[in-house]
């Protein structure tokens, strides 16, 4: 299957989720439930994480193609961050269906 073709499908499977989780919310009001339903969980593991894994991939590509430029221009950091670190914060700290990342966790460190 061609990447356009899995792009496609990809957006069309959005499109018929999206709708869906809106009137979930629209129904239980804003923040009701923080608790990510079995159909979030679905879609996120289905469409969301493949699709930022892969906008982890072409960013990574692009920054790195980029890279000489956003060193002359002075803005490697703000690039970086936009193009690899983004997408893949949203890959990796984000629970299964929850649409924000895992706040950091505080460590406590033992008195010396």
């Amino acid at each position: 299957m061609s990447a356009f073709k899995l792009v496609v499908a990809a957006t069309l499977v959005m499109a018929l989720v999206r709708p869906s989780l809106a009137t979930e919310a629209d129904m239980y009001g804003p923040g009701a439930s923080d608790q990510p339903t079995a159909a979030a969980m679905v879609a996120d593991a289905l469409v969301a994480r493949p699709l930022y894994a892969a906008a982890t991939a072409i960013g990574a590509a692009v920054f790195v193609v980029t890279l000489p430029f956003s060193a002359i221009g002075g803005n490697v950091k703000e690039a970086s961050q936009e193009l690899v670190t983004g997408p893949a914060q949203g890959l990796l700290t984000r629970c299964l269906g929850c649409r924000q990342p895992v706040p950091a966790a505080h460590i406590e460190r033992p008195v010396e």
